[in-house]
C-alpha cells in the first residue's frame, strides 16, 4: 500500500520513479510486446508478454490503486472492458442488481451478452433506500451502484445501500467515473470495487480510451483472481502509449476536477433560474434530492448537469443546434464543454426524458459557457 498521502499528492507521483540508467522524470514509454528470458529461463525483471503485463501499465494501476486507497488496481482497454470482466467473474445464474438509472452501455452488456450466460439481473432505484433494503432482502452476487447516475444524477447512499448488500452477500462495485476519486471514495465507503471509465475524468483530454478496476483491501481474493486472469487472458487491455498518456493526466486531475465542479455549480444554478429550463439535475444545488446525501460523500457537486428544456424533444434538439463554444458530442470529462440530446444517443426502449441535454462542463470560463447557453436557450 502507498503510504498515507493526500491524493493531490498520489496524483503527481504516484506510480512514478526517476528512470536509474537517465535520470529521466518522465516515465519512458515501453513499447516491446516480449521480454528477454535469463540464460536458465527465468524472468528477472518480472515481465514476459505485454499483453501480461507492461512497465506502463504497472505504473498506471499503482498510481490508480493509489487515488482510489485501494489495494490493487487493473486497467482495461475501455470501461465497458472493466465492467464485462466483473460480470464475467460471477457464476452463471446470478442474481445482480443494477440502478434503475444506468449509462446505457452497462445496461446493454447486462441484458444482452451476459443474460446469455445467465445473468439475473434486476433494476432498482437505489436512491431509495428503503427500496434498496427490499430488494436486498434475499441473497445476491453483485450490487452495482453509480452516484451519480448516467444521466439523471441521482445520488445513491454509498454507506447505507453498501452495508445493506454486504449483509446480502453481495459484492459491491461503484462507478466512480462522474465523481472520481478526488471527489468521492466509494471503497472507504464501504464498496469492495471501485471502476472507472478512464476515458472520462481521468484521461481528461478526450484522446484515450480506458476502463480500471480498483479494488479495495476486503474484496473477495477469489473474486479479484479471477478478473485479474481475464485481464490476462481475455487481452482487453490498453496498449502502452495509453497508459503513458492516463498516467500522465492524473496529474492534473486534481485541479481539472475541482474547477470543473466549481463552474458547473455557478451553471446549474444560472440554469435552474432560467424560464427555458423546466429542471435541472446537479447533486450541487440545495433543491436536489440527494444534496444531503451528495454533501456527506462528495467533495462538491461534480462538473456534469443534465437538464430539460421546456418544450421537448423540438426545443431540446433546436438548443443544441444552437450552441457555438459549447461542442455537441457524446462523452464526458474531457478539458472542452460537451452538450449531448442524450435521447438521440440512447435506445427507443430509453426512459431518459425527450427533452433532456447531458452537459459536461470544461475549463472554459463560466461567463463564456453561460453566454452560449443563454443565446441557444433565447432561440
Amino acid at each position: 500500500m502507498p503510504p498515507a498521502r493526500h491524493p493531490e499528492t498520489h496524483a503527481v507521483h504516484a506510480g512514478r520513479h526517476a528512470d536509474p540508467a537517465t535520470g529521466a522524470v518522465t516515465p519512458n514509454l515501453t513499447l516491446s510486446t516480449t521480454f528477454e528470458r535469463a540464460a536458465d529461463g527465468t524472468l528477472p525483471h518480472g515481465l514476459n508478454y505485454t499483453r501480461l503485463d507492461n512497465p506502463n501499465r504497472r505504473a498506471l494501476e499503482q498510481a490508480l490503486a493509489a487515488l482510489e486507497s485501494g489495494a490493487e488496481a487493473m486497467a482495461f482497454a475501455s470501461g465497458q472492458a472493466a465492467t464485462a470482466a466483473i460480470l464475467q467473474s460471477l457464476a452463471p445464474g446470478a442474481r445482480a442488481l443494477f440502478p434503475d438509472d444506468l449509462y446505457h452501455g452497462t445496461r446493454a452488456l447486462v441484458k444482452s451478452s451476459f443474460a446469455r450466460w445467465g445473468l439475473a439481473a434486476e433494476f432498482i432505484d437505489f436512491s431509495d433506500l428503503a427500496a434498496a433494503g427490499t430488494a436486498l432482502r434475499a441473497p445476491a452476487q453483485l450490487v452495482w451502484l453509480e452516484t451519480p447516475s448516467n444521466p439523471l444524477l441521482k445520488i445513491t447512499d454509498l454507506a447505507a445501500v453498501s452495508r445493506l448488500a454486504r449483509a446480502a452477500g453481495a459484492l459491491v462495485v461503484a462507478d466512480n467515473t462522474w465523481a472520481s476519486p478526488l471527489l468521492t471514495q466509494p471503497l472507504a465507503l464501504g464498496a469492495h470495487v471501485a471502476m472507472h471509465s478512464t476515458t472520462k475524468y481521468l484521461g481528461g483530454h478526450s484522446d484515450v480510451l480506458g476502463g480500471a478496476l480498483v479494488f479495495g483491501g476486503d474484496a473477495p481474493a477469489e473474486t479479484v483472481a479471477r478478473v485479474r486472469e481475464w485481464q490476462r487472458l481475455g487481452g482487453a487491455v490498453p496498449a502502452p502509449f495509453d497508459c503513458w498518456l492516463l498516467l500522465r493526466s492524473l496529474s492534473t486531475l486534481p485541479v481539472r476536477i475541482r474547477a470543473q465542479s466549481a463552474t458547473a455549480a455557478q451553471i446549474a444554478a444560472w440554469l435552474a433560474a432560467h424560464p427555458k429550463v423546466e429542471r435541472v439535475y446537479y447533486p450541487g444545488l440545495p433543491t436536489h434530492p440527494g444534496h444531503e446525501i451528495s454533501l456527506r460523500q462528495m467533495q462538491g457537486g461534480g462538473a456534469m448537469i443534465s437538464f430539460e428544456v421546456a418544450g421537448g424533444f423540438a426545443a431540446a434538439s433546436a438548443v443544441a443546434a444552437r450552441v457555438q463554444l459549447i461542442t455537441r458530442a457524446t462523452s464526458l470529462g474531457g478539458v472542452e464543454s460537451l452538450i449531448e440530446h442524450r435521447k438521440l444517443a440512447e435506445p427507443p426502449d430509453s426512459t431518459t426524458p425527450a427533452g433532456l441535454l447531458r452537459f459536461s462542463v470544461g475549463l472554459e470560463h463560466a461567463d463564456d459557457l453561460i453566454a452560449d447557453l443563454a443565446q441557444a436557450l433565447a432561440g
